[in-house]
């Protein structure tokens, strides 16, 4: 049983202004939604996308034919059931799976925005999110849920709209990135701007496409979302092709090499070289702390929210300690919080991943008392 959910799109001609002090003056956002809401409009629930994750939360994804990104959690009789629960996932403003992005047409030029499209913020996300939920007829949401990027929206929903949620799910995330992971989307951002068919972003007034460095990006972050225990266990030394023997001459290969290359050959199809820059600047940005004198409790005093705060045992790009962080954040602030680090070999990618423990710790927090009640 699957609930494909309904797609369609919502023009908002007022504008969003943007926290870089411009005003977008029209935009569009691409939009799935599964179950249907109630009389009382009290049983939405909001999934934020991560990185390169888009509306299609579950049922299956027309553009790849594939399950959506969060099918093992979001479906009739799933953790988050859209039996009982309105789901809405959207495409975040930016992006490049409906949502005017940088290859929408640019009402002030008549051509693609490319890499004129402004910089955005978490907080510009979570103020179009708002419109949508008022175009939806929705007057709180029941919980708004999310895992990396994702979980970035979800606190910001927090903290600028405090009335507006009853549960909030952070899974993998962080407050602001380590200089680390600045670091990584440096080096994915790199890549894409040194492949000469990227144009100075300008790629596809040109009818081309920088698949090389975008395929190159995609393998630099694929990795940082792994394990070192979970790719030993997956592919170990083993070979694609050729071999060690003496005297063999043919190319060695190793099934790790095939993996990286055939995903990213994949991702470089399929998405946006402007929107993954733009994207990975809006992660680099985000500081949940730098309007509280970089007090990350002051911003969650504000909050609302039952907060559930999840990390995973391998998970070194947003390591468990990042989500103990939030959750001593929100002790400090005296805010209703519970955290459990999952055991995985999965590494970041573990928030998208089957796991037993995980599934019954997010549906027994979806499906639990509300804080009021």
């Amino acid at each position: 049983m699957t609930d494909q959910g309904r797609h369609f799109t919502l023009k908002n001609d007022a504008g969003v202004q943007l926290a870089n002090g411009g005003l977008l003056e029209h935009y569009e956002l691409a939009v799935c939604t599964y179950g249907a809401l109630n009389e009382n409009a009290d049983n939405a629930i909001l999934i934020c996308h991560a990185l390169t994750g888009n509306q299609f939360v579950s049922g299956t994804d027309p553009s790849t034919g594939k399950p959506g990104w969060w099918s093992q959690y979001v479906g009739p009789g799933k953790a988050i059931d859209t039996n009982r629960f309105f789901v809405v996932g959207v495409n975040n403003l930016g992006g490049c799976s409906g949502s005017t992005g940088p290859s929408s047409i640019n009402p002030a030029t008549g051509s693609a925005y490319l890499n004129d499209f402004p910089s955005l913020r978490v907080r510009d996300w979570v103020a179009t999110q708002h419109w949508l939920m008022t175009q939806l007829n929705i007057k709180k949401w029941y919980a708004v849920v999310g895992g990396s990027l994702g979980g970035m929206q979800a606190m910001r929903w927090c903290v600028d709209f405090p009335e507006a949620v009853e549960r909030c799910v952070v899974i993998a995330s962080a407050t602001s990135l380590t200089a680390q992971n600045i670091a990584f989307n440096e080096l994915a951002r790199s890549a894409i701007s040194k492949d000469p068919r990227f144009a100075d972003g300008k790629y596809a007034s040109q009818n081309t496409l920088p698949e090389d460095g975008l395929s190159l990006a995609r393998m630099i972050g694929h990795v940082t979302y792994l394990s070192g225990t979970g790719m030993n266990a997956k592919f170990g030394r083993s070979l694609q092709r050729g071999s060690f023997e003496l005297g063999n001459s043919d190319a060695v290969q190793f099934e790790v090499e095939s993996y990286l290359q055939y995903q990213g050959a994949k991702f470089a199809t399929r998405f946006d070289a402007n929107s993954y820059i733009l994207f990975t600047r809006v992660l680099d940005y985000f500081d949940l702390g730098r309007d509280f004198g970089g007090d990350v409790s002051k911003a969650f005093t504000q909050c609302d929210a039952r907060f559930l705060v999840i990390g995973f045992s391998t998970d070194w790009r947003f390591s468990a300690q990042r989500s103990e962080e939030i959750t001593d954040a929100l002790i400090r602030a005296t805010r209703h919080v519970s955290y459990a680090c999952i055991d995985s070999e999965h590494g970041h990618d573990a928030f998208l991943i089957a796991n037993t423990r995980y599934e019954a710790l997010l549906r027994s927090f979806i499906e639990g008392e509300p804080k009021h009640g």
